[in-house]
């Protein structure tokens, strides 16, 4: 369901939605769930062949809830967003059930970033649990919602996983924060901006391209181009490296059809090696890398190098950093993290006695003094063109801090450094466990 993407073609889809509904009141659209979804096909370029459905969402006909736009804003400044996201998710599932949707195409559907944390309303499950048994669904993700909440986020695609689901990121290029952000998603599909195909030209778009074909290239991941209208737009597509389209020039965004089109079987990923919070950066790294003993003193400037290297480029990198106790972030570092932060989609600090929120833009954990990252000093620095990590254990010595020892590896090894950087992304804000739950009911 892309939320924001207003179809022109469905005025008349959902007017029986707003059939004695208060169509200033958003709370009784929630509490009707008065929500109809509408899809639209997405087709193997190379075969024409329909690999899957994204379900899109629409209020009531003739209400100022029709766009989707609108009907979302007003359910965030309800606080009731998270609710409207399941309402959609469900109207979706109920339609394919109706429309007995081969069990081999893929359902592709949207979802907010609160959504993460409410639990599914009761009388929802029904159509969530049949889409768990009975539908092959993609959950698309944005980058908007990584940087907002990404340990939730990581136990989310585990759970949607956990159910033979994909994940998909949506709107890649859209902010060139998408793209360091990529990995953490691990994305099955990468569903490339519309904007990139009218702009094939421009130097950021060949940035965006580069950067998602890599990725493609060396995880498998199926990538999508969004807005082809033209046989123009479908040629683009082609040379961005897309082997799935969608947009106009396929088909409009209606009711399922009631007869399956010639079809095909979307691939998906498997797992990511190291689920988040299992194991901590040295550990990952340690196994396969040489480990060196030096002091505090002389690792230092290395991991200012480090640090340095995620204030460069045009597209901003991620930064993780566990400084064991709240004293090692000085207030110089603090300064060095919030410019980065300005530019960064993620920047985090960990260490006992540390906020949630060190400095504005900064994300923070507090560590508990037997935590297993009390130990360790990392710098991690993901970006779409670079990837390096320093990960060290303390001795535990007790004499001058510049004398301390540690043993320490460093790694540019993109694979490995992502590994890394996904274990420590496991401690950041602690999500619950049984709202995440909710995401695909057990």
């Amino acid at each position: 369901m892309k939320f924001f993407d207003v179809c022109r073609d469905s005025a008349q889809l959902s007017a029986g939605c707003a059939e004695g509904l208060n169509v200033h009141d958003i709370h009784e659209l929630v509490d009707r769930r008065a929500v109809t979804a509408v899809f639209q096909p997405l087709v193997d370029i190379a075969t024409g062949r329909v690999v899957g459905y994204e379900a899109l969402s629409r209020g009531p006909a003739g209400t100022p809830y029709e766009s989707p736009m609108q009907m979302f804003a007003a359910a965030r400044a309800a606080g009731r967003d998270g609710e409207l996201d399941w309402v959609c998710r469900a109207a979706a599932y109920r339609a394919a059930r109706e429309a007995d949707l081969d069990p081999t195409l893929t359902l592709f559907v949207n979802m907010e970033p609160r959504a993460w944390r409410a639990p599914c309303p009761a009388d929802l499950i029904p159509a969530v649990e049949h889409a768990r048994h009975r539908l092959r669904v993609v959950t698309e993700m944005t980058e908007r919602a990584i940087a907002e909440d990404p340990a939730a986020l990581l136990s989310a695609t585990a759970n949607c996983r956990t159910a033979g689901w994909g994940v998909a990121l949506d709107d890649v290029g859209a902010d060139p924060m998408s793209l360091a952000l990529m990995p953490f998603v691990h994305p099955d599909v990468v569903k490339l901006d519309m904007q990139l195909l009218r702009r094939p030209d421009d130097p950021y778009t060949a940035r965006v391209v580069a950067a998602v074909s890599a990725y493609a290239e060396s995880s498998g991941a199926v990538v999508l181009a969004e807005g082809i209208e033209t046989a123009e737009h479908l040629l683009t597509a082609r040379t961005m490296g897309a082997t799935v389209g969608q947009g106009w020039h396929y088909g409009r965004p209606q009711p399922l059809p009631a007869a399956t089109p010639p079809s095909a079987r979307l691939p998906l990923l498997g797992t990511p090696a190291v689920a988040p919070g299992t194991r901590t950066p040295f550990a990952v790294v340690s196994e396969r890398r040489p480990v060196t003993r030096t002091t505090k003193a002389a690792l230092m400037p290395l991991s200012r190098h480090l640090e340095a290297l995620a204030g460069e480029g045009p597209e901003p990198p991620v930064l993780l950093a566990c400084f064991q106790e709240s004293r090692h972030f000085t207030p110089a570092t603090m300064r060095r993290f919030a410019r980065i932060a300005e530019h960064s989609p993620l920047v985090a600090a960990l260490g006992v006695g540390l906020d949630a929120e060190p400095m504005p833009g900064i994300r923070g954990a507090g560590l508990g003094t037997a935590d297993p990252l009390r130990g360790e000093w990392n710098v991690i620095v993901v970006g779409p063109h670079q990837a390096a990590a320093l990960v060290a254990h303390d001795l535990g010595d007790t004499g001058p801090e510049p004398e301390r020892r540690f043993d320490f590896a460093v790694t540019h090894d993109r694979a490995l450094v992502i590994e890394a950087a996904r274990a420590l992304l496991g401690w950041l804000a602690p999500v619950r466990s049984e709202a995440l739950a909710g995401l695909v009911p057990a």
